[in-house]
Parts: C-alpha cells; structure tokens; sequence
C-alpha cells in the first residue's frame, strides 16, 4: 500500500509541476507566434531539430539511467557508491557534452547553409550550444532526485527555467528593438539557454544541500570505470534510441519543406504551413502530453521494483490502467479539438486558419499517446533493446512516409497527420507484442470499444452543448467545452478502473 501510495503521490506531484511547466511552455509558444509569426516559428521549428538532435547524442537515456541506480543505492543506504557515481558520471558527460557542443558550435555555418539551407539560422544554432552542455548536465541531477523520490523541488525549479524564458525573451526583444527574424529567433534561443544555466544552478545548489545533510557511513566503493560502466549500460540503448529518433526527426523536419516546394508551394508559404501545423497545431493537440511525461517517469522505477519481485499480477494491473488514463486523454483530446478548432486558434494565436490542422494533428492523439506511454512501460520491464529495434523501423517508416506524402500537393502538411497514425499505431502494436511475452499481458478489444463508445457519448453530448454557449464569450465557450470533456471522460476513467479485468 506505501508503494502504491507512493506512486500515485509521485505521479500527481509531477504532474501538476509539469502542467504548470506545460502551461508556462505553451505560452511561450503563443508568446513567440505572435512576435515571429508564422514564417518565424517555421524557422524557429527547423532549428528546434538540430537542437534536440544533439541533445539526444549528449545525454539521452541518463535521467532514466541515474534514476535507477539512485533507487537502488539509496534503497540499500549505499550513498558513498551513490554519489561516486554521480560525480563520474558529471566529469564523464561535461567532457562529452562539451565536445560536441564545440563541434557543432564551429560546424552551425555549414549546418546552417548546407543542411537546412537558411543562413538566418546560423546564429541560432550556435546559441543553442551552451544550452546543450547545461542540459545535459542537469539531467544528471534530475535522475538522481527522481530515483531518491525527491520530486518537489526539481518539478519547481523547471517552473523557474520556464518562467525565465517568457522574461527574458521579453526583455530582449524590447532592450534590442530587433526586427529581422533571424535575430528574433536568435533572441529566443538566448533566452533557452539562460532558463537552462538557472535550471543547473538551482538543481547544484539542491544537490550539494542534500548531500550536506545525508547522513551516511562512508564504504568502499566500485571503480570509477565500473560505476560508469554500470550507468553506460542501462543508457546507452536510450541514448541510441533518442539520438536516432532526434535525427530521424531532424531528416523529416528538412525533408518536409522540400517536398512542400516540389508540390509547388513557395518557400515562403512552405514555412508558415510548417509554423501553423508544428508551432501552433501540435502544441494545442499535444498539451496533455504533460501528464503522460509524467507517468512515464514514475513508471520506470515503480515496474523496475515490481518485476523484480516476479509480480506480473501487479504490472499487468499497473499497466492496463496507465494505458486506460492515457488512451482516453487521447479520446478526450479529440473530441475537443474537433468540438473547438477554430476557437481555439482564435484564442491562443489569434489566427482564423488553424482550424484545420488542429483537426488532422488530434486524428492521431488516442494512439499516438498510448505508444508513447509504452517508452515508460518497456524501460521499466528493462526493454532497452527493443525499443531500440522498434524505434529504428517506426522511424524509418515514417521518413518514408513523410517523403511521399507531403510531396504529394492535395495532402500537402496533412501528410504529417497520416504519418502519425500508421506510425504510432505500428509502434503501439510492436511494443505490446513485447509486454506481453514478459508479462502476459491482454489487451482487450471489448474495453477499447466501450472507450471509443465513450468518447462518441461525450463529443455529442458536447456537441449539443455548444449551441447554447453561442451567446457567451468565446473563452468562456471553450473553457466549458474543455471541462465537460474531461469531467466525464475523468469520471468515466475513475469508475471504470475499479472494475478492470487484470486477467
């Protein structure tokens, strides 16, 4: 019962830390479609790939690394192993991360003029290096906190890290009065890599407080090079994985305005559907994801220790419910998007034409958040492997499928929507095999029916809602809609939960 307590508290702690990250994020988004525009937050979207893509080659699959071994030193009072670990594995990923952060610093013109083809670029990806190096080293301390359980205070300081980059963006913008989008895409990368140098600090000055006051008896402890090797081995699949989704992702995010330009859109153009459909579109779909990163973390320690004790009856029962809450924030994300669209593009961008590509990007939502869910799942049953293996033939079907698809002119940026369907749907499909020859775990076609039957009861149940809202103020209108959708989606899930069959 403390476990389970423990991980329904951990899970909601970090939940709300990450909405109110999410929700200071996304305003940064709204933030910066109205100073850029929409041909900037194209270019902006062309620089965030390269950007993640080297974030993945630096640090990827350490959170979940750290946290791991954190549970299990602290669990058996071995904190002189613990914090061995910790400071090797620092010294390790600063000299790693600052090698690549020089070589891509020295390499951004090329990058800039060969690989994306916009010299307006250039400046920005040579910001986004030092930001690389402090990431990559707060992640480190990121994991040791999740694996002590210690979620308050890392989940606050990501509060801070975003705050700081709507102020600073902010006060760079109107201390400059720059105009030209590639210094305003500059400026807030700028104001990225100041929010995470504070995110470092603060979480330093945390680690160093705990450190001062954990009281333990020193022992001997494991080579450098074994404590290492230990940390490598469970993040370098991860590592792998992340780097090569960053890069499949980076490949499609340049392919994308090429193909748009052969299917006869202007460069110009090409950019704003670009910045409508992945700076604005996505984010409003996407929004719930906050909660899922969320599960995701908790999850890995919680199946790690349950599957070591040989309690598949106690996964399977923590599984079927994750994937009941994500599945039907899925539905519910659909059904707004579909309800609203066009308030929605209204109000938080101030744009009449989102309306459609907010409808395509939600087509994906269920799916697409039940596969990402199984990335927690399969770590914590110590799949690193797999995902790998599933990772690399998802992908490299969805390159392929972006490339035809978005080149194809009455598809156009819709083809990023179809994508996502076949892709999250082969994911999801691959990574349950898996569960289920280690845990035996079922999926049932009965349940997933009655939730989709669910969702259609709340979209018209909605539906006739809306008519009567027509007199009211469209925030208003929309803030209504969003809470009759999730209250009873939310009252579905409570009551349905009980009554799951774990068999």
């Amino acid at each position: 019962m403390v476990e389970k307590d423990s991980f329904y508290k951990n899970t909601f702690m970090l939940t709300s830390g990450n909405i109110t990250v999410g929700i200071l994020g996304f305003i940064f988004s709204v933030y910066l479609s109205k100073v850029l525009g929409s041909e900037g937050m194209g270019l902006y979207n062309l620089v965030m790939p390269v950007y993640n893509l080297f974030i993945g080659l630096m640090t990827a699959g350490i959170v979940a690394a750290i946290s791991k071994i954190s549970a299990v030193y602290s669990e058996k009072g071995d904190y002189s192993n613990l914090f061995k670990s910790i400071k090797t594995i620092t010294l390790f990923n600063l000299f790693w991360a600052s090698v690549v952060g020089i070589a891509v610093f020295f390499a951004a013109p090329a990058i800039g003029m060969i690989w994306i083809k916009d010299p307006r670029t250039i400046l920005a990806i040579k910001v986004t290096c030092p930001a690389m190096i402090f990431i990559a080293l707060s992640n480190i301390l990121k994991g040791y906190f999740y694996g002590i359980s210690e979620i308050k205070i890392p989940a606050f300081i990501d509060i801070l890290e975003k705050s700081m980059r709507i102020l600073v963006i902010s006060l760079l913008i109107t201390g400059f009065a720059t105009d030209t989008l590639s210094s305003l895409v500059c400026a807030a990368y700028i104001s990225l890599a100041i929010g995470e140098l504070q995110s470092l600090l603060l979480l330093y000055l945390y680690y160093k407080y705990k450190c001062k006051h954990t009281v333990y008896i020193k022992t001997k402890t494991e080579s450098k090079f074994q404590l290492t090797f230990d940390i490598l081995i469970i993040s370098l699949p991860l590592c792998l994985n992340a780097f090569l989704n960053n890069a499949f992702y980076t490949f499609s995010a340049l392919i994308v305005p090429r193909r748009l330009l052969s299917a006869g859109f202007s460069y110009s153009i090409a950019l704003e559907m670009i910045g409508k459909y992945s700076g604005m579109a996505l984010p409003v779909v996407f929004f719930p994801l906050v909660i899922i990163n969320s599960l995701n973390t908790v999850l890995i320690p919680d199946l790690s220790q349950t599957m070591s004790k040989k309690d598949y009856y106690s996964a399977n029962a923590r599984i079927k419910k994750v994937l009941l809450i994500v599945f039907l924030i899925g539905i519910g994300s659909i059904v707004v998007c579909n309800l609203i669209p066009n308030y929605l593009g209204k109000i938080l961008f101030n744009k009449n034409d989102l309306g459609n590509y907010i409808r395509a990007a939600s087509i994906a939502a269920p799916i697409a958040f039940t596969s990402m869910t199984m990335f927690g799942i399969l770590n914590g049953l110590s799949k690193q492997k797999i995902i790998l293996r599933n990772a690399v033939l998802t992908e490299t079907l969805e390159l392929c499928c972006l490339y035809v698809l978005t080149g194809i002119p009455s598809i156009n940026i819709y083809g990023y929507a179809i994508t996502a369907c076949i892709i999250s749907s082969l994911s999801l499909l691959l990574n349950l095999h898996e569960v289920k020859k280690t845990t035996n775990f079922q999926v049932s076609l009965s349940n997933v029916i009655i939730y989709i039957l669910v969702g259609l009861f709340v979209y018209f149940l909605a539906k006739i809602t809306l008519p009567l809202l027509s007199c009211v103020h469209p925030i208003i209108t929309s803030l209504t809609i969003i809470c009759i959708v999730y209250g009873l989606i939310g009252l579905f899930a409570i009551k349905y939960s009980k009554t799951l069959d774990i068999n």
